[in-house]
């Protein structure tokens, strides 16, 4: 029996002998651009459940049914870790939202700042791409992606969260982080024009804040992302605890 190379999330739960039917998109991908026929195997996941092999039962133009079979992987959650970012051109908001996903992100939050250069998002759109990177790499779980929210406004309720500020003027310090210690934590990503004065101060003046380098070299705000999710990952993360 050949090994399925398909995944699919969905919204069902899954268990042995679940049906689950097929979005009129999902049904499409499937059965019109895949050519996938009654009986084919696939990979599903919804997040809760793990992964599971399913073979289709009903194929359609509009629609179809897959059965859930077996578990084949357990939910594999991520670290208490959120992106907070400021948004950027369309593509690279795309690129922070599907590497963040691949990354180990528990939730991704778009914040509105000073400088941002978007005044709005379309979170659903950011939401599809979310679940399109956990297909592609293998994920099981698929963080919220929220709506833009205002810095100051998502400040002015913060918890004890401890939040990583990607500082462009300090150096890294991953020895910094881990005396911060384990527990959650948010990483915050400015936009291209940087922090205001008034935002700098507001966050050097919060207890929960670390400020921390990413190196000698000033990173364009999606690449900040990515290098600033795996200095925590290597120092707190769960890439940490696999090469303990």
């Amino acid at each position: 029996m050949s090994e399925p190379k398909i995944r699919l999330h969905v919204l069902a739960p899954l268990q042995e002998g679940a049906e689950i039917d097929l979005t009129a998109d999902q049904a499409h991908y499937l059965f019109g651009v895949m050519r996938q026929p009654v009986g084919a195997a696939i990979l599903l996941f919804n997040g809760r459940d793990g992964e599971w092999r399913a073979v289709v039962t009903r194929a359609g133009k509009r629609g179809g049914t897959l059965r859930a079979e077996a578990r084949t992987r357990p939910l594999q959650t991520p670290p208490d870790l959120w992106l907070l970012f400021a948004p950027i051109k369309k593509a690279r908001t795309d690129f922070i939202v599907e590497k963040a996903a691949e990354m180990g992100a528990a939730r991704i939050v778009p914040v509105q700042t000073r400088f941002t250069n978007a005044d709005r998002i379309r979170q659903d759109r950011l939401q599809a791409h979310a679940v399109e990177a956990a297909e592609q790499c293998g994920g099981t779980f698929v963080p919220e992606v929220a709506d833009l929210t205002p810095l100051d406004r998502l400040l002015d309720g913060w918890d004890d969260r401890r939040i990583l500020w990607a500082d462009e003027t300090l150096t890294p310090d991953p020895a910094g982080l881990r005396a911060a210690g384990a527990g959650p934590w948010a990483i915050l990503i400015g936009p291209e024009g940087g922090f205001s004065d008034a935002e700098r101060t507001r966050l050097r003046g919060m207890a929960q804040v670390v400020p921390v380098g990413l190196g000698p070299r000033i990173l364009r705000a999606d690449t900040a992302a990515v290098a600033a999710m795996t200095l925590w990952q290597m120092a707190l993360g769960d890439w940490r605890a696999a090469g303990a």
